[in-house]
C-alpha cells in the first residue's frame, strides 16, 4: 500500500465524481510533504516499512486512475485522519511520545543549561549573565564547546519511559473523561484532569533524571560524568536526594500541564476546528501553550531549580551560629531561601531562559508526537486494511 511519505490526501475528493477537492487538504498536504522530507531519516528506523514515496501530482493522479473499482471503494470508506487518532493504540501513543520527549529534550538542552544557571540565587562571579545569547556564547567560550550539553545523556534516559507514560495516559484519560462529562465533545476539565494525573506519572521517572542533570550544568559543577554524579549523590546525600524536589516538581507541573494542555485543547480548536493532522497549528498552539504555561510557574521552578542542585554558596549564605544548613528540603524551606537570598524578583530568575525554552520545547514536543502519532495509526490502519483485502481473495 502506498503512503506517499505520509501525505493525507483525501481521496475521496479525488476519485468520486460531483465532489469538488478539498482546498484545505491540499494545504496539509503541503505541509506534511515539507515536514515529512525532513523528520523521515528520524522516523523510518521506527515505523519499518512505512516507507515515503517521492513523485508528484501527476504520477499520483495516475496511480489513482488505474485502480479498480474495487479498491477504490475500499479507498472511499476509508476513515479521514481525524477519525485516526480516537483509535490510535496506547503502543503507538507511548512510541510517539517517547520520541517526541527525546527530541525535545535534546534539541532545547543548550537553554536547558542556561536557564539552570540564571536561576542560581549566589552564583560565581564568573557566571553571571545579561542574558540567555550571552550565557551561551561565555559558556562556550570559556568552558568548551560542549559544556552546554554536559548531561544531555541523562535527560534522553528520563524522557523516553516518561514522556511515553505522559502522552498515553493523558490521551487515555481525555478520551474517558470526556466521555463521562461532556460526550461527544471537547472538555477543557477533561483535558486538564488529564495532563494533572499524566504528569504524576512523567515525574515519577524524570525526577532522578533532573535531579543529575541540573547538577552537571551548574558552573563549576565537580562531577566528571552521570555515573559519578549518580555515585556521589547516593552516597552523600542517600537515594532520597533523587526525589528531594519531587513534590515542589508536582506542585509546579500540575498546574503548569492543567494551564498547557486546556490552551493547547482550546487553540486547536480554534486553529484546527477539524482536527486534522496540520503542522502548522500543532507548532502553535504548543508554542503558546508552553509559554503562558512557563512564566506562570517559574517561581516553583526556581525552588524546584534550588532543591535540586543544592547550591553551595546558597547554602553558606544561610550559615547561622550552629553552622551552615546541610540541606535545603522542602518546598516551603525552598521559598523561604528564595525570598531571604532574592526577594521577590528572586522567584523570577531565569523567566526569559524558561519562556525562551518552553515556547519551542512544547512546540517541536506536539509537532514530532502529532507526526508520529499520525503516521503510526496510518502505517497500522494500512496494515489492516491490506490483510482484510487478502483474506477476502
Amino acid at each position: 500500500m502506498e503512503t506517499d511519505g505520509f501525505v493525507r490526501r483525501r481521496r475521496m475528493t479525488a476519485e468520486t465524481t460531483g465532489n469538488d477537492p478539498g482546498v484545505a487538504g491540499a494545504s496539509a498536504g503541503a505541509e506534511v510533504r515539507w515536514l515529512g522530507g525532513r523528520f523521515w531519516g528520524v522516523s523510518e528506523s521506527i515505523v519499518g516499512s512505512l516507507t515515503p514515496r517521492i513523485g508528484g501530482e501527476t504520477e499520483i493522479q495516475t496511480v489513482d486512475l488505474i485502480r479498480s473499482a474495487q479498491d477504490a471503494q475500499s479507498e472511499d470508506s476509508e476513515p479521514d485522519y481525524e477519525g485516526l487518532p480516537q483509535g490510535a493504540s496506547t503502543s503507538t501513543h507511548m512510541l510517539a511520545g517517547a520520541v517526541a520527549g527525546i527530541m525535545e529534550h535534546c534539541l532545547m538542552f543548550p537553554i536547558d543549561c542556561v536557564k539552570t544557571r540564571m536561576q542560581s540565587l549566589q552564583p560565581d562571579p564568573a557566571a553571571h549573565y545579561r542574558n540567555v545569547m550571552d550565557a551561551l556564547r561565555r559558556i562556550v567560550a570559556t568552558e568548551g564547546i560542549w559544556r552546554p550539553l554536559r548531561g544531555l545523556n541523562a535527560t534522553a534516559i528520563g524522557a523516553g519511559p516518561a514522556h511515553a507514560l505522559y502522552f498515553a495516559s493523558y490521551e487515555k484519560l481525555k478520551k474517558t473523561l470526556s466521555d463521562v462529562i461532556h460526550p461527544g465533545a471537547n472538555s477543557h476539565l477533561a483535558n486538564g484532569t488529564a495532563g494533572c494525573v499524566a504528569t504524576l506519572l512523567h515525574d515519577a521517572v524524570m525526577n532522578p533524571a533532573e535531579v543529575v542533570k541540573q547538577r552537571m550544568q551548574m558552573y563549576n559543577s565537580p562531577y566528571r560524568g552521570v555515573l559519578d554524579c549518580v555515585r556521589a549523590v547516593w552516597q552523600k546525600e542517600g537515594p532520597t536526594a533523587f526525589y528531594r524536589s519531587y513534590t515542589t516538581q508536582l506542585t509546579m507541573n500540575v498546574p503548569f500541564q492543567a494551564l498547557h494542555f486546556m490552551t493547547y485543547e482550546y487553540l486547536q480548536e480554534l486553529l484546527n476546528p477539524h482536527r486534522q493532522y496540520n503542522p502548522s497549528s500543532h507548532m502553535l498552539s504548543g508554542a503558546l501553550a508552553g509559554a503562558i504555561a512557563a512564566a506562570s510557574t517559574t517561581p516553583l521552578d526556581v525552588c524546584k531549580t534550588l532543591l535540586n542542585t543544592q547550591e553551595s554558596l546558597a547554602l553558606g549564605s544561610m550559615s547561622s551560629g550552629k553552622g551552615a544548613h546541610r540541606h535545603i528540603s522542602g518546598l516551603a524551606h525552598a521559598f523561604r531561601t528564595v525570598y531571604r537570598l532574592g526577594g521577590l524578583r528572586g522567584f523570577f530568575k531565569g523567566v526569559q531562559a524558561r519562556v525562551i525554552y518552553q515556547m519551542p520545547s512544547t512546540a517541536i514536543s506536539w509537532s514530532v508526537y502529532e507526526f508520529f502519532k499520525y503516521g503510526l495509526t496510518k502505517h497500522q490502519h494500512n496494515k489492516r486494511r491490506t490483510q482484510q483485502m487478502e483474506a477476502e481473495m
